[in-house]
């Protein structure tokens, strides 16, 4: 049975007591930044919840963990502080609690509507890793730049691929991202290419939020890294495809990366996503003995990409795939990252690569669903290969548990995010290389 809550929850809400997700905001421009909840079509203030006592467990009676401009005290608390938390978060909200449903003074402090709040980055995100934890995509973008013959390296079977991203540039959803500039393959003899990037894609990620970390010689064991992961974010890194593959080799992505990535405001927690856990997929051949996992787990999750053409009313979606595509499970990633001693701390974030599927509807960017610019994808009035200035993307991801009873068939689903609108997404629009230069010149001013 699902659990109900005082607060005013419509059936289709996506916020439901079940969920709880973390964000950081303002209720104000002028105001500080403080943690908070979703619940419904509201954000409750978790540092007015703390100042009232109500955080009276053994754990979290004493800290200052929820008065704080971001929420990397609280999940470097760990495991046991976040389910106090969750465990008197969904008490004091449930419909039949009246410590603050029936406080009306603490109430009108507490609850604000989510309409009128801004929405801030979670975390203050020290360090950023990207993995390649999708086998679908690797083959994709392993046939179309080395053909058929060998798509996939030997060694992403034995380990899970990534590299170092840049931390400074992660913005929250809502952030236009300016179209960046760089060099691309020079055409014949000439010079390389430089200007704005011509084949700037999406990529359809979710990425962990690092909760208590490591000391730096220090290992994480995989089948305790879930205790190191406080939840989950939808995550578009932008990439630059035509930067990129004149860079990369032969260190890798940079500048063709480094420009920008979005992830959404709300961290779904892995204590929410608990019943929607299932079995990751069959490694072949079996991971070396530090990556075997006693209970080796993905989440179903479903993900959606939609873009809004600029100049077009409606968007359209162009991608529905599932993170239990993943062929690393996130608890691999981690403790692999660790296993050289590399310390890991409070609010460091790691993407899991473009989340693919088998088949062609579920690939993750347009690199792949457009093969590489040879097929036009068909957006309502006009096509794209590549996104254009004005584009507007939205990600979704949710979670669906189907109840079977007499009268209907019930869902609940867990969302990651919500602009400050009707509509739930994760929300980017893609600015001109133009743009980028009044904007140099109103910061100079």
């Amino acid at each position: 049975m699902a659990l109900k809550s005082f607060v005013e929850v419509e059936p289709e809400s996506h916020f439901p007591l079940e969920n709880l997700p973390y964000g950081v905001f303002k209720p104000e421009p002028g105001s500080l930044p403080r943690p908070g909840v979703a619940i419904g079509e509201y954000v409750l203030d978790l540092s007015a919840i703390a100042f009232a006592g109500l955080f009276d467990g053994p754990l979290l009676s004493n800290s200052d963990c929820f008065n704080q401009p971001n929420l990397n005290k609280f999940v470097g608390l760990g495991r046991p502080a976040w389910k106090e938390a969750r465990v008197t978060l969904q008490k004091l909200l449930s419909a039949t609690e009246p410590t603050l449903r029936d406080n009306a003074d603490l109430k009108q402090i507490a609850l604000l509507p989510m309409e009128k709040v801004q929405m801030l980055l979670p975390v203050a995100i020290g360090d950023y890793t990207d993995f390649f934890a999708s086998m679908h995509h690797a083959k994709n973008c392993g046939t179309l730049f080395r053909g058929p013959e060998n798509p996939i390296n030997l060694n992403w079977f034995h380990l899970p691929i990534a590299y170092h991203g840049r931390a400074s540039s992660i913005v929250v959803s809502g952030t236009d991202i300016i179209r960046p500039r760089g060099q691309g393959h020079p055409t014949g003899n000439s010079a390389p290419y430089f200007g704005p990037s011509r084949k700037l894609d999406f990529e359809l990620e979710m990425a962990a939020i690092v909760g208590p970390g490591n000391e730096l010689g220090t290992t994480i064991d995989v089948n305790d890294a879930a205790n190191h992961i406080f939840g989950l974010v939808l995550m578009n890194d932008w990439s630059a495809r035509d930067i990129q593959a004149w860079e990369y080799v032969p260190l890798g992505p940079f500048l063709g990366k480094s420009f920008g990535t979005t992830i959404s405001p709300w961290i779904v927690t892995l204590d929410a996503l608990e019943p929607f856990a299932c079995e990751a997929p069959k490694q072949n051949p079996s991971p070396l003995t530090y990556l075997v996992e006693k209970t080796s787990r993905n989440y179903d999750i479903s993900l959606e990409v939609l873009i809004k053409p600029s100049g077009q009313a409606d968007s359209c979606v162009v991608t529905r795939s599932n993170f239990n595509h993943l062929y690393w499970t996130i608890t691999q990633q981690l403790a692999h990252h660790t296993i050289n001693g590399c310390n890991l701390r409070p609010g460091d974030m790691f993407g899991t690569g473009t989340i693919s599927g088998p088949e062609p509807e579920s690939y993750g960017c347009l690199l792949e669903l457009t093969w590489n610019g040879q097929k036009p994808l068909s957006l309502g009035e006009t096509s794209r290969t590549f996104l254009e200035d004005g584009d507007e993307v939205s990600f979704f991801g949710y979670c669906q548990e189907m109840k079977i009873d007499t009268v209907t068939l019930k869902s609940l689903d867990l969302v990651f995010c919500i602009p400050p609108s009707s509509k739930w997404a994760m929300d980017t629009k893609l600015v001109s290389e133009d743009a980028q230069g009044r904007l140099s010149r109103l910061h100079n001013e």
